[in-house]
């Protein structure tokens, strides 16, 4: 116990960073997944075309890659330092957009399970591609890809460990901050492995919760 009483602060704030980079990265991932889904399923032959290449070219692109891009090659494009608690936000950002594929997918993969019928029917009474795809099919689709779309979020939450080693601190970070310290690194490692599959089962726990309230409202 001692790996963790001894430097209880320092693991706070290595879990508070992870947190941080998941919240961030998964709620850019959501909304930009969304709009990517609806994208791969438009009637738009040139939304069709963007959501094709930007899933096809980030989803098999190491996710190291993407963090290179963000990190090194993005912050010279528009003027700015990955530095000063920029790197934080440039992580996200890396995380945000690699996961956004996978959830685009999850949601395509949702959205295909709606019947055809409904969406013809709501274009049928006037309603736009929006419309439908917001107060038809979408409601829909969200129900039934809770399952996949939890098991994205939680590769995600695994994910953020990448993040150390592009100095932004986190769960990740540990074993070497505590190595360097004389702590046992197998000692941490399984420090972090319980961490890490709580927040897991957690995660789990918030998918059934999901489930069965949906499964009520319907």
């Amino acid at each position: 116990m001692g790996a963790i009483t001894d430097h209880a602060d320092l693991w706070v704030e290595a879990l508070l960073g992870t947190l941080k980079l998941f919240f961030g990265g998964g709620l850019l991932a959501l909304v930009l997944g969304t709009i990517v889904g609806a994208m791969r399923v438009s009637p738009v032959p040139i939304a069709r075309a963007v959501g094709t290449f930007y899933v096809n070219t980030i989803r098999n692109t190491p996710l190291t890659l993407v963090f290179f891009g963000f990190a090194y090659a993005l912050p010279p494009l528009i003027g700015v330092r990955a530095s000063g608690g920029r790197e934080v936000l440039f992580a996200i950002g890396a995380l945000g957009v690699y996961t956004a594929t996978y959830v685009a997918e999850t949601i395509r993969s949702g959205i295909n399970t709606v019947p055809v019928g409904q969406a013809e029917a709501a274009r049928a009474i006037g309603l736009t591609f929006g419309q439908v795809m917001t107060l038809v099919v979408l409601p829909q689709a969200f129900r039934s890809v809770i399952p996949p779309m939890m098991s994205v979020f939680i590769a995600l939450l695994k994910n953020t460990t990448v993040a150390a080693g592009f100095a932004v601190f986190n769960l990740g970070s540990m074993r070497d901050w505590l190595s360097e310290q004389g702590e046992n690194q197998l000692v941490v490692i399984l420090w972090m492995l319980v961490i890490f599959v709580a927040l897991v089962l957690l995660l789990s726990w918030a998918q059934r919760t999901l489930e069965n309230r949906w499964r009520v409202a319907r």
